[in-house]
């Protein structure tokens, strides 16, 4: 038995990466995405113990971090973003190769193995997948999603991120996400198709 396309799924702010995500599910593929896993790593006290030791009770008042104020103390420099980055990261590709061994078990297997990435090109991740997935929008879509989720700090956000056109330059394959949730998921059931092609 062949093990199912192991698959990383990537996009700008406000291009659609959960929806995507969603899609990919419906259409039968296993997926997993590193933002929640980091959600859930924030719960870890090992990890909750080390940003508090970086940067003070208040990122974690009453014990629970406030990803927020992790997120403004990490991108203030480029020191605390690579120690917070060195902090989750392995953690994040631990949980993801566990998790990929025990859906690659599965009978039936699922179509594909997706694993949503938001820096996956920046992070040079892209070798450790069988193809990728870039997911774009229009700019006026993407600005108006991104607000519409209070992600007011876009281009501080994506000025560490490539541009839309570098990650579908990169990608196995760029999915426009301009359109309807239906056009969307009929263009991911096409990408399927040609990954177990």
């Amino acid at each position: 038995m062949t093990a199912p396309p192991f698959v990383g799924l990537t996009g700008g702010i406000g291009a659609g990466k959960s929806e995507a995500l969603a899609a990919l599910e419906r259409l039968g593929a296993s997926t997993i995405s590193a933002d929640r896993v980091v959600h859930g790593l924030y719960e870890d006290p090992e990890v909750v113990a080390a940003v508090v030791d970086r940067w003070g009770a208040d990122v974690a008042p009453g014990g629970r971090v406030d990803r927020s104020a992790v997120a403004r103390r990490a991108f203030a420099t480029d020191a605390d973003r690579a120690w917070l980055e060195q902090l989750l990261w392995p953690r994040v590709g631990a949980e993801v190769a566990a998790w990929r061994v025990a859906e690659s078990a599965r009978s039936p297997a699922p179509r594909a193995l997706v694993v949503e990435t938001p820096l996956l090109f920046e992070a040079g991740l892209e070798g450790n997948y069988d193809a990728t997935i870039a997911i774009v929008a229009a700019e006026d879509v993407r600005a108006a999603r991104a607000r519409a989720r209070g992600h007011a700090a876009l281009d501080e956000r994506t000025a560490r991120q490539l541009s839309q056109g570098e990650k579908a330059a990169r990608a196995t394959y760029a999915v426009e996400n301009s359109g309807t949730l239906r056009e969307l998921e009929q263009e991911l059931s096409g990408v399927l198709a040609k990954l177990s092609a």
